[in-house]
């Protein structure tokens, strides 16, 4: 009988070896997941690398192209504006070498040139600013001389020595200008009167 127990186990004892069993899966199957867990995590990252290395390069790239880019605008801005000059050039250099021209045929040719210059200018939005018979402006005009005057009021531009122009409404060039003055008799009077 002794042999028979040893034999068979008794049903305590095989329980306790069918969950000491189990609980060798569990404590295996949880680092093995871990383990498949930290090598997926580890090919994401490997690939996340690479997408940001290449996000990286193409950034990269674009900075390079935007700085080419802003060199050719810079050094080729004013391509069309020189195309327009160029052929005012072209009829100027017609007109000097015009043979057999009169004084008033020559004339006749720089207003038409200045025309030409005129309607470039205003198609680049340069407008010339108004100055005679206003009053002076030191946003607009730049006072080159006073001279006394009767029939203005003081501070009114009654002379121009060189046009102002504007620029989409800002001050490219200020007028240089005359500007009227009191003469010393009229000043004396209006402070005789201002004494009583």
């Amino acid at each position: 009988m002794a042999t028979k127990k040893k034999a068979t186990k008794e049903p305590a004892e095989e329980e306790r070896e069918e969950s000491a069993g189990d609980e060798e899966k569990q404590e295996r199957d949880p680092v093995e997941e871990l383990q498949q867990q930290l090598k997926k995590k580890d090919d994401e990252l490997a690939e996340q690398k690479i997408d940001f290395l290449r996000e990286k390069a193409d950034l990269e790239n674009f900075r390079k192209r935007l700085v080419k880019e802003k060199g050719d605008a810079v050094q080729f801005a004013n391509q069309r504006l020189l195309k327009e000059l160029v052929q005012i050039n072209d009829n100027l250099d017609r007109a000097l070498r015009a043979p057999n021209t009169s004084m008033e045929t020559f004339k006749e040719g720089v207003e038409m040139i200045q025309k030409q210059f005129t309607a470039f200018l205003k198609n680049q939005k340069v407008e010339p600013i108004e100055t005679i018979g206003k009053l002076f402006d030191p946003s607009l005009h730049e006072i080159m001389d006073q001279q006394e005057s009767k029939d203005h009021d003081e501070n009114t531009v009654i002379q121009e020595y060189s046009k102002g122009y504007t620029l989409n409404g800002r001050i490219l060039r200020p007028a240089k200008v005359v500007t009227a003055k009191k003469s010393a008799a009229e000043k004396v009077e209006e402070t005789v009167e201002e004494e009583k």
